[in-house]
């Protein structure tokens, strides 16, 4: 199975329905966020291993005990994603903290500083004038 083909794209888009289902419901773990969202899903075409990309609105504290939590949940984690998805293999799943979402903010802030600041001293004109 090519890594790119409509039923791998199609197991990544299920997966990643049924992790966010199992971590926002079913985990009682206290060091879990609530504001925890699965980003993206990469599972393996021999459906052995997946990546599972997951952003956590917080502090750095918040985003490491995330991290930890879900780690300890892993076994936990699996055994509901083989009850609700019938695959041959039921993937070991790898949890990577993506920044992607505080990146983007971060950059946004900068842009509309650098707007800001343009629109104090526009550009077109001289400060000799």
């Amino acid at each position: 199975m090519r890594k790119n083909s409509i039923k791998n794209t199609r197991i990544n888009g299920e997966v990643q329905r049924v992790l966010a289902e199992i971590i926002r419901g079913e985990i009682k773990d206290p060091r879990i966020n609530p504001w925890t969202s699965v980003v993206a899903v990469e599972v393996a075409p021999d459906l052995k291993s997946c990546k599972a990309w997951i952003s956590v609105l917080g502090d750095e504290e918040a985003k490491e005990n995330t991290l930890l939590g879900l780690k300890s949940a892993e076994g936990f984690i699996k055994r509901q994603l083989a009850k609700t998805i019938n695959l041959r293999n039921t993937p070991e799943i790898t949890f990577v903290m993506d920044q992607s979402i505080e990146y983007g903010v971060n950059m946004s802030h900068k842009i509309d500083e650098v707007i800001a600041a343009d629109a104090e001293h526009p550009a077109g004109r001289d400060e000799e004038e």
